[in-house]
């Protein structure tokens, strides 16, 4: 593994085995400390209940609208809203699985499981195990499933490998990258089955399996029911486009063009999750759009803080990353999407045939 550190050059900084790091190991305790004593660990009920019921009645205005319009093009409009409306209530899955809702682990693990496999869809199983790891080692090679190869290449080595249809589109997998979002719903729906499906060990496989069935039942068997066949097909495609590219851009922004760390590497628990995470200015508006995930660092150093706290921790974080001079990332969220962009075109470079450097080609015409 050490060639591959070695051979990356300007494609993506990496940090390799034996590497040294500012005097942080007990940095994290200090920072820590103070984001106890401010109570920023602390629960937020009311905020959740407000999301909660804010979800409820979107939910409900979504039914509404479908019944209101029937057989009517318009129900597109309808497909589109709901998109976002399960996008935000997997958000909201996701800070249940981090134990932010709920005062227990077992309640907020429940909770989980009816809004991810229930309302949304998608395996909680599969993604919990999934993130789990992520967070346990953000970017680092062979172990944070989120940089694995899945149609895109995140790392040079993979796309090296690609073939057939995955090299073709592993060449400009930049440019191709937010339309391939569009099917990233259907990934997710179809990842999550497939582990359900599995025969490794899978923790409340059958109601799992239940939820996702009667949620099937309740969601996508109506659709078949009340509209015509092709506008039925037409209002799940869009649903589901819709929920992927909201997904699939909210989580980008937040790791993928940052720092790759090699196997081996030594790093502390606070250099290794504020060096491989960004931030996204906005403020307010950027956490009701991106559920809490702009504030990336702050989240993988404290992935129990509840989103209404997540700024103050950023103001403490900021301040403890400057006086140790570990950098902190933060930058717009159009400008991580060109970072994400171009970091995946670079990466791309490598599925590309090495003749196809106009130079070499002109050579070989003469």
């Amino acid at each position: 593994m050490s060639s591959l550190v070695s051979s990356l050059g300007p494609i993506r900084q990496t940090y390799a085995t034996g590497e040294s790091f500012p005097p942080v190991a007990r940095s994290y305790t200090h920072v820590s400390n103070v984001v106890k004593e401010l109570g920023l660990l602390r629960r937020a009920p009311l905020f959740y209940l407000f999301v909660g019921t804010a979800l409820l009645v979107a939910l409900g205005g979504c039914i509404t609208g479908f019944v209101l319009l029937g057989h009517s093009w318009f129900q597109l409009l309808i497909a589109g809203a709901l998109g976002i409306v399960l996008t935000q209530v997997a958000f909201l899955a996701h800070e249940a699985a981090h134990r932010q809702i709920l005062s227990t682990g077992p309640a907020n693990d429940r909770l989980a499981r009816i809004l991810a496999s229930g309302v949304v869809g998608i395996s909680y199983a599969w993604w919990d195990s999934k993130h789990s790891r992520h967070h346990a080692n953000p970017n680092r090679v062979g172990k944070d499933p989120d940089i694995e190869v899945d149609t895109v290449s995140f790392l040079e080595e993979d796309a090296a490998k690609a073939r057939g249809l995955r090299r073709l589109i592993t060449r400009r997998q930049g440019w191709l990258f937010f339309p391939l979002l569009t099917l990233e719903g259907v990934n997710l729906h179809v990842l999550g089955i497939r582990h359900l499906m599995s025969k490794e060990h899978v923790k409340k496989r059958w109601l799992e399996l239940a939820l996702i069935v009667a949620r099937f039942a309740a969601f996508v068997v109506p659709l078949f029911l009340v509209l015509p066949l092709g506008m039925a097909f037409a209002f799940l495609g869009v649903q589901l486009a819709v929920f992927g590219v909201y997904m699939g851009a909210s989580f980008a922004p937040n790791h993928k063009g940052m720092p790759i760390i090699a196997p081996g590497a030594r790093l502390d628990f606070f250099s290794k999750q504020v060096r491989t995470s960004r931030n996204i200015r906005g403020g307010w508006w950027a956490t009701w759009l991106m559920g809490g995930l702009n504030y990336q660092v702050e989240h993988h150093l404290f992935p129990s803080m509840a989103r209404p706290h997540l700024a103050k921790a950023r103001t403490v974080v900021r301040e403890h990353c400057a006086t140790l001079g570990v950098p902190y990332t933060e930058t717009s969220l159009w400008r991580s999407y060109a970072i994400v962009i171009d970091y995946l075109n670079r990466v791309g470079l490598a599925a590309r045939d090495p003749f196809d450097c106009p130079m070499v080609s002109e050579y070989r015409r003469t």
